[in-house]
């Protein structure tokens, strides 16, 4: 892996005159390595972070990722990560005219990184300098306390999707006049004064910081102010809590409920797996935008990559080789989804319906379709509004909000169902529906939506851990509920309880006679799942 080359590098810097000419906004710096397929391979497990910490799923995936690309090979373009600077990982053969178009691909993802709401709590540190340090932290544990490091690591990742993501991001949003001033004045009244003990130029120094956050960020400066003091010291969080100064409880983040409240942890003897769940914690608080704009951000990216190369002289004699490649990644299959087709139709679908001023309670209570052919006033607001769906929308509100029935229609899309060939016992595929609201909902049901599980505090046995799931049509996979449950056992050291909703088992009748089961044919019923020293219990409640 090594920086691209000068000449390379010349092409980027035209790439983003142009980007920028075309109203995206990034920062100035970037990073562009030039890597082999193999690299990145082994990047892949790791979400391409190089300094991510070590843990052994990564080798199985890439051993796993090799033996597919000996049978497979295939010849992955690029890859950008959200990091300051930005950096972006390119195959080695890529000839001049594919880097044009992969470098505007590449701008408008990090156009989108630094712009998209989603992400703000990922614009004021660089985490692969993060991952970098919890590496080391991991590491030097590892050292000491051997394969109980892993065991720790496995047991936090298997609940590492159940992080109050949106909790988080409300925080960065603080109305004015709000204000988070008890850990204010913990920080400079105790923890420097009393705890530290710091001296006074630097206790001064760490007063002008904080109004020169102030200064430079206003409502967000504390908040940004205790992103580098929460880096110089790992303890503050802990510490604070400690002092009765506590936060609202997070009852919808099982991560920091257990970081917060276990007794076991509390122990110190156990201390240091505090470390690694507070690691796997933030790591994945880090990603979870990105699985929740993964349509809305490729979209954007092919949008740009179509608009600016076709624009670029340096398109032509490459004009048969572009369209090969562009229609290669944003084909609209009949069957299935392609995040970036999708993204990048639905993109110039809302631009157009903007420019002819369709966004509007006037065309949404047409019922003609001969009228609503025709509506167009001429606005001419498209550019600006996606600018808007690109700050302000993930992949749910971006589908739930602009996928009508115009643009399937336009495109001719289908929901697709199966039935069974009882002669030849073969699954025959077939149109299902061409309605707006069907395809929708396929598509919203493909969506990353982690369970909904509460900690209920006044369930359980004293001392026990009461898990509450909020039912939402969808059944927890059972296979995993007896491993996650002991983990969660291990951490919080007395027995858990979680209170689920599962289907129940539907007598035996002509299934392989009908397409598929309808919702209403399916019951549920409440059961509650218990884990006392490794051992699970099922009952109905």
């Amino acid at each position: 892996m090594e920086l691209i080359n000068q000449h390379t590098k010349k092409i980027m810097e035209g790439c983003k005159e142009r980007a920028r000419a075309a109203g995206l906004s990034f920062t100035d710096e970037s990073l562009e390595y030039v890597v082999t397929n193999r690299d990145l391979l082994e990047l892949s497990p790791k979400v391409m972070i190089p300094t991510l910490y070590d843990y052994w799923v990564h080798d199985v995936e890439v051993l796993h990722e090799k033996g597919k690309y000996e049978l497979y090979p295939h010849n992955p373009y690029e890859t950008v990560i959200n990091t300051r600077p930005p950096i972006s990982f390119y195959n080695d053969n890529n000839p001049d005219w594919l880097n044009v178009m992969i470098f505007y691909h590449v701008l408008a993802h990090i156009d989108f990184f630094q712009n998209n709401l989603n992400f703000r709590h990922t614009w004021d540190y660089d985490f692969t300098g993060q991952a970098l340090s919890d590496k080391r932290v991991i590491a030097k544990l590892r050292s000491e306390k051997g394969r109980w490091v892993d065991y720790v690591i496995e047991f936090a990742r298997g609940i590492d999707n159940l992080v109050d993501f949106h909790g988080d991001l409300a925080d960065l949003f603080i109305p004015p006049g709000a204000e988070c001033s008890s850990r204010l004045d913990y920080y400079f009244d105790v923890f420097l004064q009393v705890e530290k003990k710091v001296s006074v130029s630097d206790y001064i120094k760490e007063v002008g910081r904080y109004n020169a956050a102030l200064k430079e960020s206003g409502d967000q400066g504390e908040k940004n102010f205790f992103r580098d003091a929460d880096l110089r010291y790992p303890e503050l969080e802990a510490h604070f809590a400690r002092s009765g100064e506590t936060q609202p409880v997070r009852k919808r983040d099982l991560l920091r409920y257990l970081l917060d409240n276990s007794e076991f942890l509390a122990r110190d003897e156990n201390i240091w797996m505090r470390s690694i769940l507070e690691i796997v914690q933030k790591t994945s608080l880090f990603f979870q935008p990105q699985i929740r704009t993964k349509i809305l951000n490729e979209g954007w990216a092919s949008y740009w990559h179509e608009n600016l190369f076709l624009q670029d002289d340096r398109i032509k004699g490459h004009e048969v080789d572009f369209a090969r490649v562009h229609a290669g990644v944003t084909s609209m299959p009949r069957v299935g989804m392609n995040p970036y087709a999708l993204g990048m139709r639905l993109f110039s679908h809302i631009e157009e319906q903007a420019d002819k001023g369709r966004h509007s309670f006037d065309f949404q209570r047409l019922l003609d379709a001969d009228r609503r052919k025709k509506f167009d006033t001429g606005a001419a607001t498209g550019r600006d509004f996606i600018f808007t769906v690109r700050e302000n929308l993930s992949d749910y509100l971006f589908l739930k909000t602009y996928l009508d029935q115009e643009f399937m229609d336009r495109h001719k899309l289908f929901v697709a169902g199966k039935r069974l060939d009882q002669q030849r016992m073969v699954w025959q595929y077939y149109v299902k529906s061409r309605k707006a609201q069907d395809y929708q909902q396929m598509m919203l049901g493909s969506l990353y939506h982690p369970p909904v599980i509460t900690v209920d505090q006044t369930k359980g046995i004293e001392g026990a851990l009461y898990l509450t799931h909020t039912f939402e049509g969808k059944q927890l996979v059972r296979e995993y509920i007896a491993n996650t449950l002991m983990g969660i056992e291990y951490l919080w050291g007395s027995p858990v309880y979680l209170e689920t909703s599962e289907a129940v088992a539907a007598p035996a009748s002509s299934w392989a006679k009908k397409e598929e089961p309808r919702e209403e044919e399916i019951t549920w019923q409440r059961v509650l799942y218990s884990m006392n020293d490794k051992v699970l219990t099922r009952k109905t409640v």
